[in-house]
């Protein structure tokens, strides 16, 4: 019985404890995002894109990575910021969602982060009504706020907003 009770106490300890999550940060414009390194496929420099007639104009237009057409998506634009002048510094961050690869296009990759979800705050309901927010979570990480973003939001509105 001594044996059992002290793995019994261990049990809520370990339960209270939330799993790590693991954040690639990168910058947009002097701004600190993040994104679940899970959905992550790579990280590749900046390419000239081929622009597709009609695209929203965050939809930078398509690249071809290794045979298979990548979307290329400016996230900067997407999130609202002033569009930028590309320049070699730029990556792509090619993330996959549901089946779907896509390319976002943003200034630097900056680190990749752990945190736990007492480092997470949710952000103030300042968004316009009925559409999804594409921050899901904000955190100060030395002394810089940085923006965790909803990725099913940010691309499935620009899938819909492409179509």
């Amino acid at each position: 019985m001594t044996q059992t009770e002290p793995s019994t106490e261990e049990a809520p300890a370990s339960a209270k404890t939330a799993p790590a999550l693991e954040l690639l940060t990168f910058r947009i414009a002097d701004q600190d995002y993040a994104l679940d390194i899970m959905s992550v496929r790579e990280i590749r420099g900046w390419t000239r894109t081929t622009p597709l007639p009609h695209a929203p104009a965050y939809m930078k237009g398509v690249i071809n990575l290794r045979g298979t057409v990548l979307p290329v998506m400016d996230l900067g634009v997407r999130l609202g910021l002033p569009a930028r002048e590309q320049t070699e510094r730029n990556v792509i961050i090619v993330v996959h969602h549901e089946d779907a690869m896509t390319g976002l296009l943003v200034d630097a990759v900056s680190d990749i982060v752990t945190l736990s979800a007492d480092d997470l705050q949710p952000p103030p309901d300042i968004g316009p009504g009925g559409q999804p927010a594409v921050v899901r979570d904000l955190s100060l990480i030395d002394d810089k706020m940085i923006r965790i973003l909803d990725l099913p939001a940010t691309i499935e509105i620009a899938e819909s907003a492409a179509a």
